[in-house]
């Protein structure tokens, strides 16, 4: 078992522009879970050509929230691509929820599609199906070799921003614009 050299919950990862892996290519991973098992995170600026109106016809359940309604399904990651995932503020109390944060939470369970349906809510929410996950390790592997850059996710982003510009303010995070970027990693 490796050991972790810092936990990366609650940190976006920004692929870098030499990112080999298409899945990955110019994508912004928000990261739910890193421990010594590897992690999880959920890709959050691939939206597919999906909306939870359709996702939601798909599984049967109503939806009457018209503001979310619109909103589009997004490509979490290459792994379970048949299951739905929520992201969302606040926590909440769900069947089967991953608590990221005291105020973030990912639920896998249909009881917090139903609640959406329903009223709405939670209201902050990201919907995706697949999810990106990485065995003990990998992460930190993939990081050494410069596959990524990491900075701690900020919720705004993440929630209140359209899914085109989430890339860029993740990077502006750390001072960097993208057009800078080397597609050349170097090491100090």
């Amino acid at each position: 078992m490796s050991a972790i050299i810092a936990n990366l919950t609650n940190h976006f990862l920004i692929a870098m522009p030499a990112m080999a892996d298409p899945n990955f290519s110019r994508t912004l991973t928000y990261i739910a879970e890193h421990n010594e098992q590897g992690a999880l995170g959920i890709i959050v600026n691939r939206p597919l050509d999906m909306t939870l109106t359709t996702l939601f016809e798909r599984v049967d359940v109503p939806l009457h929230a018209g503001e979310l309604a619109g909103q589009p399904v997004y490509f979490g990651g290459p792994v379970q691509t048949d299951r739905g995932f929520v992201l969302h503020r606040p926590l909440g109390d769900w069947h089967s929820t991953l608590e990221v944060t005291d105020e973030v939470g990912l639920t896998s369970s249909r009881d917090i599609l139903q609640a959406m349906g329903e009223d709405g809510e939670p209201s902050e929410v990201l919907v995706s199906l697949g999810y990106a996950g990485w065995s003990a390790g990998q992460l930190e592997q993939e990081l050494a070799s410069n596959a990524w850059l990491t900075v701690p996710a900020d919720l705004s982003i993440l929630f209140e921003l359209p899914p085109e510009e989430r890339f860029a303010a993740a990077l502006q995070r750390l001072g960097i614009d993208f057009t800078h970027l080397s597609e050349v990693a170097g090491h100090a």
